[in-house]
């Protein structure tokens, strides 16, 4: 591509009293918030004909989802590995909290989630949440949004990877070392990543969410008819409705960040949005799917934790008996590498338009294209499984992703978002005092679940080690 190249896709302004940063920075000759600086973009000169072809058939490529495909990525994303830890968390906060704590949050996460989506509608130039970055803090937020979105999902495929290898562990019984079953899940993961289209990957949703469904029914059918058959029966079981054993601060909270975890949904919505043909329906994509979010998981944790008791595990696949959870665990493999799959491709994505931003490359139907593309998923995964082998345990490695980048994503930014970059008025006049209230108390959660969860995190994970409940890193030991 030569120096006529061009990048022409500009942000519209919304000059309302919050916008003032937002004009300033565009103000400036070398902005990072003008029309060449998003990782979006659109190539509109300097083409040849093959290149005017490439583009034309990339953007058909990219431009395919309509509400019901994007809600299907949505459960790609969001309902695998959440849905796995709830009945733990119930466990641990009691049948009330957890009941309050899985509907709760969902309310909240499906309001932030509504907030991002205006951000992506009122700035159409957005394509990640890198580019959020960039119109809070110019080149510096775009950075910084970058590396917390990346890590966010590689951290994400890790789980999965580390999922992958219990789920093979268990069902095969075998004695073989834990990190070859760890390189089988990841070299799944990477086959499954390869499609660069969102549209694409939909199709491969469908078998995801009757993947999840169909394994949560059977564990909690088999746990239902352990719990009868054994002596005194469902009334027998030691469930309760408030929290035993008292538990400590950090598991608590551990149990609070794995059913954030669970409604992580907002992290890629606007990688998704940008290939919705009608970018205004996201609101049908996002109510869909929290509703259906939170009756999965308030059932599902509820049912298990009341057939098993205080001694469910994670994930709760493993509370179904011997034989039942071998047959559960091969049920959900589908859902374990799909959903997992999906953050490498959106963390892809990013990347790879980054770097070809001005060149038809980044549409990802080139044989340049493809080779870039292939190297990027492959080095993404590899970096996954490294986590997975350095955190090898289920339920921290979901709370340090829920703290360290969830709590963000999904509950303190979007407040800042709407304060930036959509408020009009000033903050206290009456059309906004709903809204702050809402904004507020999403910020104070998110910021809390920052500190709080990371810390928790952290006393779990030397706790662990100093009692020997865990195999190394890299160990042969079951997983």
């Amino acid at each position: 591509m030569g120096d006529s190249d061009q990048i022409t896709n500009a942000i519209p302004g919304n000059n309302t009293e919050g916008n003032k940063m937002l004009d300033e920075k565009l103000q400036w000759p070398d902005s990072p918030t003008s029309d060449v600086s998003l990782s979006h973009g659109r190539i509109t000169k300097g083409l040849n004909d093959v290149e005017q072809r490439i583009k034309e058939a990339g953007e058909a490529k990219y431009n395919r989802l309509g509400w019901k495909r994007t809600t299907i990525l949505l459960i790609i994303e969001a309902i695998a590995l959440g849905a796995l830890s709830i009945p733990s968390a119930f466990a641990t906060l009691g049948m009330v909290g957890g009941i309050v704590s899985s509907v709760g949050i969902g309310l909240l996460a499906i309001y932030t989630a509504y907030i991002i989506g205006q951000v992506k509608i009122a700035y159409p130039s957005v394509q990640h949440y890198a580019d959020v970055g960039t119109l809070m803090m110019g080149r510096f937020g775009y950075e910084v949004f970058t590396i917390m979105f990346v890590l966010q999902l590689i951290f994400v495929t890790g789980s999965h990877c580390l999922t992958g290898a219990i789920a093979f562990r268990h069902i095969t019984e075998s004695g073989i070392c834990s990190v070859i079953f760890g390189v089988v899940s990841a070299i799944i993961l990477l086959l499954l990543a390869i499609p660069s289209s969102f549209a694409d990957m939909a199709i491969l949703g469908y078998i995801d969410f009757v993947s999840i469904v169909a394994a949560i029914g059977i564990t909690i059918v088999a746990t239902g008819i352990k719990a009868t058959n054994a002596p005194g029966g469902l009334s027998a079981v030691d469930w309760s409705p408030w929290p035993q054993g008292n538990p400590t601060f950090a598991e608590g909270f551990i149990a609070i960040n794995n059913i954030i975890f669970a409604y992580a949904f907002a992290t890629c919505q606007l990688s998704f949005m940008d290939e919705m043909h009608t970018p205004e329906d996201y609101t049908k994509s996002i109510y869909a799917l929290g509703l259906l979010e939170i009756v999965i998981y308030t059932v599902t944790g509820t049912t298990i934790y009341a057939f098993v008791g205080p001694g469910v595990q994670s994930p709760a696949l493993l509370s179904a008996g011997t034989v039942v959870s071998r047959i559960a665990f091969g049920i959900a493999l589908p859902v374990i590498f799909i959903s997992g799959s999906i953050n490498t491709v959106v963390a892809g994505r990013l990347i790879h338009s980054r770097i070809y931003k001005n060149s038809v490359t980044r549409y990802v139907n080139t044989l340049k294209g493809w080779t870039t593309w292939l190297a990027l998923i492959s080095i993404a995964t590899i970096i996954s499984w490294i986590i997975a082998e350095a955190i090898p345990f289920f339920s921290d490695l979901l709370s340090i992703s829920s703290a360290l980048f969830t709590s963000g994503f999904s509950f303190y930014l979007p407040p800042v978002m709407w304060f930036l970059l959509l408020r009009k008025g000033g903050w206290c006049s009456k059309e906004n005092i709903l809204p702050c209230i809402l904004n507020g108390f999403a910020f104070f959660f998110g910021v809390v679940v920052l500190v709080g969860g990371l810390y928790s995190t952290i006393e779990d994970i030397k706790t662990n080690y100093r009692n020997g409940t865990v195999r190394s890193p890299f160990g042969c030991d079951p997983v």
